[in-house]
């Protein structure tokens, strides 16, 4: 009792320092607060235009680092579109109106290199004594000069090729060659430079480039599907082909995700969760939080002149899981601070609350294993069961947990075994249409419903020789044996029959189409990789036109 009695003092008297330390550091962060500027009026002038996604998300980053009480304005110059020296004309004319009619601004943040180029030609007729803070810049050569300007700093944005050239050697050992998608575009022609720097750091790897800017979308399509599957391909930048059909990052990421057979690395954020795997990225969310936290420095009194070097890029990992998977690649490989998207918790973190008494369970049941050795009845009992539970886990593995179906790793399985027969097939890759909608207007529950409700009824008309599975997300995956055009029509109708009557999600009635794309073995190809790609293109076929149909890959061949 008298050591209970000294715990209980002791313990008292730590809550009590710690109380008087939170006590003072509090009175010491609201006097700190009370210098802050309460203030001030920032421009960011952007070198593209909000449509892009890395732009985005420099904004999201600026608004986490300024203070509630500073204006930010924003301006932005869309290069990607309008380059020539006219627009520029435009861009500064209109500008300086807009300036001469607005109070004049405490700080600029300037995103990405044109941005810098135009503050510093105008720099003394807009910008005069007016602090500028860059973020984003790939020319190393502007940034180290542009910060021996007292009124100029920021941060740098250094492209990560050796560490992605790295990343993706870990994740694929195989590895031949390197492709990158580039353009000639000033962000295109400074990694170009950049790339082909580190080619003799690699003297087992073949450099390559897909140089969008010398090829129209047919040929950028062809150049994509020719990458082969021991091909490491890192997506740079892709803004305009030559016809000069401008493209969005989104866009560029479609294209190049649906017609590449291996996962595609970039070097920046933004686009993750798209089909992109990711890798070392430029964090542009990061690079506005920093430029924004300096901006509020310089605002709370910090002279610009003291941030006399550029601010290192803030480069971090960040990977999506489900390419990972997709792609069959290791996930134990990914770095342990890397930023995961998509991240499919582990067997052992979905049901640790159940393991952990089964685990005492079983140890307890270990321990009967062994006092049971003792008896053979009861040794040859426990194994029967033991059997039976293997055999259960094993159906598990293939099985879906959402819909009961067999999933992707049941697929692959069943594929193996229809390479060693040579077994005659058609493969229909079903894509639900609208699905999306159906998750964003009723909720992922909704969502999970129609899921599970599409692949009963798969599995309602299927048999021996019609095998439904999941593949991914919305898509489903099914294996058509047998031979013959008019059979392969039948079985298309039978999957499309499916869609016919209206689903009930918790009460309400949908009516929920699919689009289908048949490929088939041997006819459309003997590569196996190859007849879930064709599949997945004449589904696609499907979805941009009519939707609610099926197309063979041989029709839209034959276009």
């Amino acid at each position: 009792m008298a050591f209970l009695f000294k715990y209980k003092k002791l313990l008292f008297m730590i809550i009590l320092m710690g109380s008087l330390f939170y006590n003072a550091c509090l009175v010491q962060g609201q006097e700190g607060q009370g210098s802050l500027q309460e203030s001030g009026r920032v421009l960011f002038i952007s070198s593209y235009s909000y449509a892009w996604d890395t732009v985005q998300l420099q904004i999201e980053g600026i608004k986490k680092g300024i203070a509630p009480e500073v204006t930010v304005d924003y301006e932005f110059m869309d290069t990607k579109r309008f380059s020539s020296n006219d627009d520029m004309d435009e861009f500064y004319n209109s500008l300086k109106y807009r300036m001469s009619r607005l109070e004049p601004y405490d700080v600029v943040i300037l995103g990405d290199d044109a941005a810098l180029d135009f503050a510093i030609k105008y720099q003394k007729e807009l910008f005069d004594k007016v602090p500028l803070v860059y973020e984003g810049i790939n020319n190393e050569e502007l940034a180290e000069k542009a910060v021996k300007d007292p009124y100029i700093t920021g941060v740098s944005e250094k492209l990560s090729i050796k560490e992605n050239i790295d990343f993706a050697c870990k994740l694929m050992p195989a590895a031949k060659d390197v492709v990158m998608v580039l353009d000639d575009s000033v962000t295109g022609s400074v990694v170009h430079r950049s790339f082909y720097s580190y080619e003799k750091q690699y003297p087992d790897l073949d450099f390559s480039e897909i140089n969008v800017s010398k090829l129209d979308f047919s040929q950028i399509k062809k150049k994509l599907l020719e990458v082969k599957e021991n091909s490491i391909l890192i997506f740079a930048v892709m803004t305009e082909d030559k016809d000069g059909r401008q493209y969005t990052n989104a866009e560029a990421i479609k294209i190049i995700c649906e017609y590449s057979k291996v996962p595609v690395f970039r070097m920046v954020e933004g686009g993750l969760g798209d089909g992109i795997l990711g890798g070392n990225v430029v964090s542009m969310q990061l690079s506005g939080e920093i430029a924004a936290q300096v901006a509020m420095d310089i605002l709370n009194g910090t002279p610009p002149g003291n941030f006399n070097t550029v601010i290192e890029s803030p480069n971090i990992f960040c990977v999506d899981e489900n390419v990972m998977r997709n792609y069959g690649l290791d996930l134990s490989l990914i770095p342990h601070n890397a930023e995961v998207i998509n991240h499919k918790k582990t067997f052992w973190e979905e049901y640790k609350r159940v393991l952990k008494p089964s685990i005492t369970i079983m140890s307890v049941l270990a321990l009967f294993i062994i006092l049971a050795l003792w008896d053979g009845r009861k040794y040859k009992k426990l194994s029967e069961e033991l059997a039976v539970a293997k055999d259960k886990l094993e159906n598990a593995y293939h099985h879906d947990i959402l819909t009961g179906i067999n999933n992707r790793t049941g697929f692959n399985r069943d594929m193996e075994i229809l390479k060693k027969l040579k077994t005659p097939f058609a493969l229909m890759m079903v894509d639900v249409d609208n699905f999306k909608y159906i998750n964003d207007t009723y909720g992922h529950s909704a969502g999970d419903e129609a899921l599970r409700q599409i692949a009963m009824r798969l599995t309602e008309v299927s048999d021996a020789d019609f095998i439904p599975y999941r593949f991914a997300g919305d898509e489903f995956i099914v294996i058509a044996k047998g031979r013959g055009n008019s059979l392969y029509e039948e079985e298309a109708k039978r999957c499309i029959s499916i869609f016919n009557e209206t689903f009930d999600l918790s009460g309400i009635k949908h009516d929920i189409h699919g689009s289908i794309g048949v490929a088939r073995y041997p006819e459309d190809t003997e590569d196996f990789d190859s007849l879930v790609v064709y599949a997945d293109c004449a589904m696609y076929e499907v979805k941009n036109n009519s939707k609610n149909s099926y197309k063979f890959y041989k029709d839209i061949c034959q276009k």
